[in-house]
């Protein structure tokens, strides 16, 4: 019997030393395994703010829950209360936890709100567990949605300049080493592995009152004229910032749903055949090429002309017109005229440096091109009809992009909407030209033009109307339109350009000096006040009572 316990104790000890010393880091490893844990530090996205430092999107710390399958399950009486707190079916979340009983990690909901979180923490149920993520918080909601775009659960960048700017934005997360207890509390943080990195900061061009002065402007329009759709751009001219785009339809980003049409950002990536507010463009290439003066008559009698069989017409016979008045009177005949002088390589050689046929290089997701076919495919009819703004087309931001070469003296500036961005200017046209298609654009907005309701209190204004017929699988329709506006002023020191653009108005108002130009100066008048810009134009009544008191 001694001889057996004197080996026993033998036993014991050599079992002892290989425990103690030969395996001790298996066994620490173990050990840790059971209470240690390493877990992941959140980090948060950078701030999205307007040009004055509002901000546009933030990030804030939420909690979201996460179950221990199998020690839940041991309790099932306890997921009733649970899923009434979540608002969900305590059978689906049952089945849910069967399913995956095997695993020790199973997201419940995520990004509760923190009542509901503290309710939960509260009930002190096996198995459930609290863990700090962020959720992205969009303070003007669907006013800037279709610029900012928003982010998945993930906090991923999906849409707008929160996918274009992601990897600026998303910060690096960071992990520690923790001591959880057996309820799988964290009681003790053992070392930190890696420090969280924040996201960088994105400010944008955009000013967060002019955002929304032409988001209600907008939403206002469309529902008065039932239209399907719409857009506002505008640009600072000497910059080429992007101070406000809305469109609508519309979402809000804090709860984006699955809308996808409402999500577009129509102004860049969605096109149109802009209609007369291209004719500008064409009076400027025949400008450039020596054609025509802007006092050049052109005969427009008897108000049609006809082309390889196709009749193109004006809204009436405007008789002897000249360059100037074409462009006054919006007629079709007579920049057809004036377009078909030119060779289809002069002609789309000075579309092309207006940024026609090219992505405005912005950088924004799905943003479109348009189509501006190569001049080598033309023909004499389709010539005729892009000098009218037909058998062209381009999205909101590329006409504010041409309409802002022409107000700047023939610079091309590439628009930007972050700040601080490198968008040299680029000659488009010479200054000469420029101006002069600019002072004919102002008779557009005169008592004579198509544009008067364009026009601002006090300030000179330059634009032009735009209607154009909706293409269909049949042709163009006839009673489906586009109403446009492109403008820029004040004339005499131009400062801002907006086009505005309606999709699909309905009722007796389809054409865009009746629908889009209204909006443009509703906008356009808003923006000169907040901006403090200086009015160049003053009613004829202070002007004669100022004269007056000189003279005295």
């Amino acid at each position: 019997m001694l001889l057996i316990f004197f080996l026993c104790s033998l036993a014991l000890i050599a079992r002892a030393v290989n425990l103690q010393v030969m395996e001790t880091d298996f066994l620490q490893g173990q050990g840790e395994a059971r209470f240690l844990r390493e877990v992941t530090i959140p980090s948060t996205r950078g701030v999205i703010s307007d040009r004055n430092g509002e901000p546009l999107a933030v990030s804030t710390p939420v909690d979201s829950v996460w179950v221990n399958p199998g020690l839940l399950l041991d309790e099932p009486e306890k997921i009733e209360p649970l899923a009434e707190l979540l608002g969900a079916n305590a059978d689906d979340i049952e089945r849910k936890l069967t399913q995956r009983a095997s695993k020790e990690f199973v997201w419940l909901k995520r990004r509760l709100n923190p009542e509901v979180t503290a309710q939960i923490a509260a009930l002190d149920l096996p198995g459930v567990y609290l863990q700090k993520e962020y959720r992205r918080f969009y303070p003007a909601g669907e006013i800037t949605s279709h610029v900012i775009g928003f982010t998945n659960i993930d906090d991923i960048g999906q849409e707008g300049l929160e996918l274009a700017y992601d990897s600026w934005l998303a910060g690096s997360p960071g992990s520690k080493r923790v001591i959880r207890n057996r309820k799988g509390e964290a009681v003790e943080e053992v070392a930190l592995i890696k420090e969280s990195q924040p996201g960088q900061d994105l400010h944008l061009t955009i000013d967060r009152r002019l955002q929304y002065l032409a988001y209600r402007e907008l939403k206002s329009a469309v529902d008065a004229h039932g239209a399907r759709s719409g857009s506002v751009v505008v640009l600072d001219v000497n910059t080429g910032e992007v101070l406000a785009m809305v469109n609508q339809p519309s979402y809000n980003p804090n709860a984006p749903g699955h809308d996808t049409d409402g999500m577009r950002n129509r102004a860049v990536t969605d096109v149109i055949e802009p209609g007369s507010v291209m004719k500008p463009i064409a009076i400027a290439s025949v400008l450039e090429n020596g054609i025509a003066e802007p006092g050049t008559p052109v005969e427009t009698s008897p108000g049609y002309t006809v082309i390889s069989g196709h009749t193109i017409r004006d809204h009436r016979n405007y008789g002897l017109l000249d360059v100037t008045g074409v462009l006054t009177k919006s007629s079709n005949v007579g920049v057809t005229q004036l377009a078909l002088k030119l060779k289809p390589e002069q002609m789309w050689d000075t579309y092309n440096r207006f940024g026609f046929g090219e992505a405005t290089g912005t950088g924004f997701p799905g943003e479109s091109a348009g189509v501006l076919r190569n001049h080598r495919r033309w023909r004499q009819l389709e010539q005729a009809t892009i000098s009218y703004g037909y058998g062209v087309s381009a999205t909101p931001l590329q006409l504010a992009q041409a309409y802002a070469a022409i107000a700047n003296g023939g610079k091309l500036r590439q628009p930007a909407f972050i700040q601080g961005s490198n968008n040299p200017p680029i000659a488009a046209i010479d200054a000469r030209i420029a101006n002069m298609v600019a002072a004919m654009l102002e008779t557009v907005t005169s008592d004579e033009g198509t544009g008067t309701r364009a026009r601002v209190a006090n300030y000179r204004i330059a634009g032009k109307t735009g209607t154009s017929h909706k293409a269909s699988a049949t042709g163009y329709a006839d009673s489906r339109y586009i109403s446009s506006f492109a403008g820029f002023g004040p004339v005499s020191n131009p400062q801002l350009v907006c086009v505005v653009v309606i999709n699909d108005p309905t009722g007796d108002e389809y054409y865009g000096g009746l629908v889009a130009a209204p909006l443009f100066s509703r906008v356009m008048t808003g923006a000169m006040r907040l901006l403090n810009i200086p009015p160049d134009s003053y009613p004829a009544m202070l002007v004669s009572a100022t004269d007056s008191k000189e003279q005295q």
